[in-house]
């Protein structure tokens, strides 16, 4: 094997890790502790089994996140000089107060995730791009945090968004198994069909136009809203 294919293989093989990582559950930001309106679902009875939850888990993929954070993350990942206005955009657009702070906290949690590991420095010239989301006095939302953050690995902004949807289909689907509740085989099944969506949703969502980003879920923020004052629950969403 020549030089030119083993440095590009080493490079393809550490964005692809790295995207591995950022994507994974275990990292420390909070994502296990929201339901995002699943958990105010099942209470409302509209989520009772297997069938129902991945029902609604597919719908929310295609309806909600392939038309709003998927798409913030596609547009950040490919130029991250828009990241103001789309961190911007992410904030105005949250339909609840629990939404709000669960994208408030988990971008500030990657952020210092970064510091301790060492993941590029957020503090520097170089990393704002003039976007200013890095600096001290703004922190930013999670799905332009997360953009930021594997824009570093090289990945393109496809893969990116890959990344950041099955994380998210993880969090859900491990959501869904604490709150209906379900087997963990009945879990996998969600997430295989999660991850049969998801190329599609991705598609979509680096191919929408910003007159077209929306984040218009009406039943999803009444779920979340009656969500705040549930009398007994397991997530902060």
């Amino acid at each position: 094997m020549d030089t030119m294919n083993t440095a590009t293989t080493t490079i393809t093989d550490a964005a692809l890790l790295r995207l591995v990582w950022l994507a994974s559950p275990a990292l420390p930001v909070g994502g296990f502790s929201y339901s995002e309106g699943l958990e105010a679902a099942v209470e409302a009875g509209l989520v009772r089994d297997e069938q129902s939850a991945g029902d609604w888990l597919v719908d929310q993929l295609h309806l909600g996140l392939a038309r709003s954070d998927l798409a913030v993350v596609a547009a950040v990942a490919a130029d991250p000089g828009r990241a103001e206005a789309l961190d911007a955009w992410v904030r105005q657009t949250r339909e609840t107060s629990e939404l709000r702070l669960q994208t408030e906290q988990m971008g500030r949690s990657l952020l210092e995730w970064r510091k301790s590991v060492g993941w590029g420095d957020a503090g520097t010239p170089a990393m704002r791009e003039g976007a200013g989301v890095h600096s001290v006095h703004h922190q930013p939302t999670y799905p332009v945090a997360f953009a930021l953050a594997a824009a570093i690995t090289g990945a393109s902004a496809r893969h990116i968004a890959l990344a950041f949807a099955f994380g998210w289909s993880e969090n859900m689907t491990q959501s869904a198994i604490k709150s209906v509740p379900l087997g963990q085989g009945s879990g996998q099944r969600m997430l295989a069909r999660l991850a049969a969506d998801i190329p599609a949703a991705v598609d979509a969502a680096c191919a929408l136009p910003d007159d077209a980003r929306q984040a218009f879920t009406p039943m999803l923020a009444i779920l979340s809203a009656q969500h705040e004052t549930q009398y007994s629950r397991l997530f902060r969403s």
